[in-house]
């Protein structure tokens, strides 16, 4: 199937500015981290009593894909507002990819959805993107403490806890077929990918 628009997928640890890097590059932006699972889905993957969270299966990755099916096809959508304090789907939003030929999707659970996406003829591109450890470490507890999103202390040890895991975390993105690139890689190669898909 011959598709209107395309979409780029970003990946990459918490933290490590996914974000900011989806918005500079001037394309609609689709957060995926909207696509949580609520908080009392009996699916939900959990660690000694708690939901792990940072597991892929905390994530609705069918409904992500069928949303990228219908914006690549009709342009527009209805997408879930998720609140990460209250751990549910809020509201839902339209979304539109207007004229442009490309939209970004970023999210940490970005890079399980690269297969499906390219099997479908949706796929531009996927990245996951690199940063020094250190950096990420920072920006996350400073985004994560600003935006209250759990007690201090609880985000203390997880972003301990990510800062560890994050080579793991890279690993297996890049495995599930994205590139692994640092920011400015990213910008360029998608204003490549803009070059080679004209507006319709």
């Amino acid at each position: 199937m011959e598709y209107r628009h395309r979409v780029v997928l970003l990946a990459g640890p918490s933290g490590s500015g996914k974000s900011y890097i989806a918005h500079r590059t001037g394309l609609p932006v689709l957060c995926l981290d909207d696509f949580y699972k609520d908080g009392d889905d009996p699916t939900l993957p959990r660690q000694n009593g708690q939901v792990d969270w940072d597991s892929p299966d905390s994530w609705d990755a069918g409904t992500a894909v069928e949303t990228i099916a219908r914006l690549a096809q009709e342009g527009k959508a209805e997408v879930p507002v998720y609140a990460i304090g209250a751990d549910r789907r809020v509201s839902t939003r339209p979304f539109e990819v207007a004229g442009s030929p490309l939209f970004v999707a970023e999210g940490i659970f970005a890079a399980e959805i690269v297969e499906e996406c390219r099997r479908r003829g949706l796929l531009a591109g996927a990245y996951a993107l690199r940063r020094p450890r250190g950096t990420t470490f920072v920006r996350r507890l400073t985004r994560d403490l600003a935006e209250q999103r759990k007690a201090p202390k609880v985000l203390l040890r997880r972003g301990v806890a990510l800062l560890r895991a994050e080579p793991a975390v890279l690993r297996r993105q890049t495995g599930l077929g994205a590139e692994a690139a640092r920011a400015r890689d990213v910008l360029r190669q998608v204003a490549g990918l803009v070059a080679s898909h004209p507006h319709h």
